[in-house]
């Protein structure tokens, strides 16, 4: 997995090292990633390198306000020589899918999401259909002050692993890549550097053999804890938000090539994974979530490990 993110940023996507890591963090926890930022920086792109690198099957939805879930899940037709209803899958059949601006989407066809990524199923006109496994959503937002956006619901933001950025690369690189084009073309070539079967291994790994202690658990209850008191924060971090912090943290570890969970693991990984999930009062939406929840990290001490 670490030559893949080596490759990955080596060779095709200069500059999106940090973006690249969270979407590895996500595959191997089984999460799902949201990428947050404005269109053009290379959301889609990022999506499609880590399924043409890990050989994985690729859907991609664009998002509308007059999608329909049935768009996304699939749906049963008349199949007039049999006589009988067939069941045509969706989109969401596949091991990662881009939902690309999922806030363009209707409430109603967000919420048709919400099945699929917490039970790695979908249920259509009564039947249940398991989906494959590896599953992840990879879906992309646009700021929420464009015009014709849903912001997603708490629920719906929960969901997520990660949340984060990209950002504009770095002068010298973004000129390079305005001087060589896009890489749409040499991604669809690419040849897989993994299979299904070492992403599954990877994250078996990473579930039990990643040792997590004490010492590391309390550290993100305490982390959990400050934000459940904090005067700003109307409603703080749950306990599944804590679970996805110490699975992160051992994704982490692992991609560090140790099997034990430091502390900065957890404290590196922690904005990504809970900041989003941060409801904040009335008179502090603006605030800075991310700001908000390093100074929270920075006034718990780390514990030695």
């Amino acid at each position: 997995m670490i030559s893949i993110l080596d490759t990955l940023s080596r060779d095709y996507l200069h500059g999106k090292e940090e973006v690249l890591r969270l979407s590895m963090i996500a595959l191997l926890t089984g999460g799902h990633i949201l990428i947050e930022d404005l269109p053009g920086l290379g959301k889609t792109t990022i999506a499609l390198a880590l399924a043409g690198i890990t050989g994985l099957s690729f859907g991609r939805v664009q998002c509308t306000s007059d999608l329909l879930p049935s768009d996304i899940t699939g749906l049963s037709v008349f199949n007039r020589d049999e006589g009988r209803f067939t069941f045509l899958p969706g989109p969401i059949f596949n091991n990662i899918v881009l939902l690309d601006e999922i806030n363009r989407a209707m409430p109603r066809t967000q919420s048709a999401m919400l099945e699929a990524m917490e039970e790695r199923r979908v249920t259509v006109e009564g039947v249940t259909h398991h989906l494959p496994d590896p599953f992840m959503v990879f879906a992309t937002q646009n700021p929420s002050d464009q015009s014709g956006t849903f912001p997603l619901p708490e629920s719906q933001l929960d969901r997520f692993l990660i949340c984060t950025g990209i950002g504009y690369p770095p002068e010298h690189l973004e000129k390079a890549i305005i001087a060589s084009g896009g890489i749409r073309e040499r991604i669809g070539n690419m040849a897989p550097a993994a299979s299904t079967a070492d992403i599954l291994e990877a994250r078996r790994n990473v579930e039990t053999d990643i040792y997590l202690s004490d010492k590391v658990v309390g550290y993100i209850y305490a982390l959990v804890a400050a934000t459940r008191s904090h005067g700003m924060i109307q409603t703080g971090l749950s306990t599944r938000a804590a679970i996805n912090l110490a699975q992160a943290a051992r994704a982490a570890a692992f991609l560090e090539g140790r099997d034990y969970v430091a502390p900065d693991d957890v404290k590196g990984i922690a904005v990504a994974v809970c900041a989003h999930r941060l409801v904040m009062r009335a008179d502090q939406e603006t605030a800075d979530k991310g700001e908000l929840l390093r100074a929270l990290i920075a006034d718990i001490a780390l514990p030695l490990a």
